[in-house]
């Protein structure tokens, strides 16, 4: 397995950053901003994983508490939640696999 892999992932936030890679700047800076924007859209999916599993959450509460009588909104609450946090799952066992191939590298 190798890192060309993440390509696979149909993720908008991971096709963004790949696509502003601009061919006019220098290698290292190249690498730089794509890995920062790369980075900053981890940062920005772990945060929305969160707060799909907040308003599942919320959800809950307001069910137990009788606040509100729709399963449906709990159950559509509940499915994005384990989505979104399988997916974060996915793309960290991928980058934990991607950086352990790194590391094992001869140099």
């Amino acid at each position: 397995m190798d890192i060309q892999s993440l390509y696979n992932i149909s993720s908008g936030a991971v096709r963004k950053a790949y696509e502003e890679y601009d061919g006019t700047k220098t290698a290292t800076t190249q690498s730089q901003d794509t890995f920062a924007a790369f980075f900053q859209s981890a940062v920005d999916n772990i945060e929305a994983t969160n707060s799909y599993l907040s308003d599942a959450e919320n959800e809950e509460i307001r069910l137990a508490l009788g606040e509100t009588e729709s399963t449906h909104d709990l159950t559509i609450a509940l499915e994005k939640a384990s989505m979104a946090l399988q997916y974060t799952v996915a793309v960290r066992d991928k980058f934990m696999e991607a950086y352990n191939t790194i590391m094992q590298m001869q140099i």
